[in-house]
């Protein structure tokens, strides 16, 4: 744990009590603050009071002796609407911050690299914590992924904190300063907690003025090639930067300059070499052209770091990806079993129909969108589809024709029908669910949980 000691002696409010919340209280408490913790929910209350947290209710507190208001990433402050403590704290003009820009407060000698993206985000975070470890380098790797920020043991000078950060915690890291910025894709997201697209866009823009001060010279800014609003932002950096510390990237065609995949070889051209890396489709897991991309962000974040690129290569090589992000499960009589639950919008579920043939495809759950979007492309990988929960019906009417479909209701009858199918006539069985899982399940993880448990049940599991 880091104690954070900048606020010493001064009260400061917390608002959210779920992992991040706890952690930023007790770093706080640890460091001296007097702080005010508070959650909506009685559950949470009696939780942090069982960890010895003393309550404070911010709804009746005095508004006027509070500069800082830490609040949970998943509370808004300001769309759809402002959570009414947070509006209490935008007028008595108290700034609102997340923990993540604690850590960045209390750690000034180690370096930061922070990810962001609508897709791949989490694996490129991993993969570039382990390149890092694999290189023998002092490394803490959390955020939004894994281990709340303020939970990663303190580092000096020689170390670098790697940072998932949600368009939410952008929002919210005034004081971060980051040696490495990685934007790796946008797509439609989260719509409702930025006022629309552009306000989500423009959330994503901030990662690139959390940049080290000084210019491109102290900070790399790494950014995909994949998508529109990318390749804007890229250009802008470009003409503001004067075409200095920019890296772009691409998991699917050649991009001068920067780090790419093209016929499915890593190439480094960040000095315009065109130097053959790896041929990643000898890394199993990191499958697509999209896990390619994300590959090429840690590339280059490596190479900012000095590491050679064959101890790179070699890292690539043993990464053993991460569960419910395209994870192979089992085989099972010549069929693999994935569980990329992790997939809870269209895009991320395209990127996995795109890897595979002959698709027996469990899909469903909450649907977050209007249509299949990017699917429909891949929509002839799919042997049969699996739908389930509360969109099935939704799905079954916009795949129509496309693919077959089965109406199952819940996981365990679709992985059975898929599985017995799979077994007669080849192919793979891919959870991608392209849905949120809260209408069957707390969250995308004990939903990819279940999918991993009823495989390694089936006979022939490992």
């Amino acid at each position: 744990m880091i104690n954070v000691t900048s606020f010493a002696d001064k009260p400061i409010g917390v608002l959210g009590l779920g992992r991040s919340g706890l952690s930023a209280v007790r770093a706080l408490a640890a460091g001296g603050a007097d702080v005010w913790a508070w959650d909506d929910t009685e559950a949470k209350r009696d939780e942090a009071i069982a960890e010895g947290v003393k309550l404070t209710d911010l709804y009746q507190s005095d508004w006027s002796k509070l500069d800082t208001l830490v609040l949970s990433p998943g509370i808004p402050d300001q769309f759809p609407e402002p959570h009414k403590i947070a509006q209490l704290a935008r007028d008595a003009g108290c700034e609102i911050i997340c923990d993540v820009d604690l850590l960045a407060r209390q750690i000034e000698d180690a370096k930061f690299v922070g990810i962001t993206g609508t897709n791949g985000k989490s694996t490129t975070t991993a993969l570039i914590g382990h390149i890092l470890q694999a290189a023998a380098r002092p490394v803490e790797v959390g955020g939004n992924y894994g281990i709340p920020a303020l939970d990663l043991s303190p580092l000096d000078n020689n170390g670098t904190y790697v940072l998932e950060l949600s368009s939410y915690q952008l929002e919210r890291i005034p004081s971060v300063r980051l040696d490495v910025a990685i934007l790796l894709n946008i797509s439609p997201d989260h719509l409702d907690r930025h006022g629309g697209m552009d306000g989500y866009v423009a959330a994503k823009r901030i990662l690139f003025e959390r940049t080290k001060d000084g210019g491109p010279a102290n900070s790399m800014a790494i950014i995909g090639m994949e998508d529109a609003n990318c390749r804007g932002m890229c250009m802008e950096l470009m003409i503001d930067r004067g075409g200095k510390g920019i890296v772009p990237i691409s998991g699917s065609a050649r991009t001068p300059g920067g780090v790419y995949v093209e016929n499915g070889i890593l190439t480094d051209d960040l000095e315009n070499k065109q130097s053959s890396i790896q041929d990643m489709r000898e890394v199993p897991t990191l499958p697509g052209q999209h896990n390619w991309q994300n590959a090429a962000a840690a590339y280059a974040a490596a190479r900012a770091a000095d590491i050679d690129p064959e101890q790179i290569a070699a890292a690539l090589k043993t990464f053993t990806g991460l569960a419910h992000r395209q994870e192979l499960i089992q085989e099972i009589g010549g069929v693999t079993y994935i569980n990329d639950s992790k997939a809870t919008n269209t895009e991320a579920a395209a990127k996995a129909l795109a890897c595979y043939d002959s698709i027996h495809w469990i899909a469903g759950g909450q649907f977050k969108e209007e249509n299949l979007g990017a699917i429909k492309e891949f929509l002839g990988n799919v042997k049969h589809a699996y739908l389930i929960g509360e969109a099935q019906k939704d799905l079954a009417s916009l795949i129509g024709s496309a693919a077959p479909t089965s109406q199952c209701g819940d996981l365990e009858v679709a992985v059975q029908a898929a599985h017995q199918a799979a077994q007669e006539g080849g192919g793979a069985v891919l959870l991608s669910p392209a849905c949120a899982s809260f209408d069957q399940f707390e969250n995308f993880e004990v939903r990819g949980d279940a999918f991993r448990d009823l495989v390694n049940k089936m006979e022939g599991a490992a």
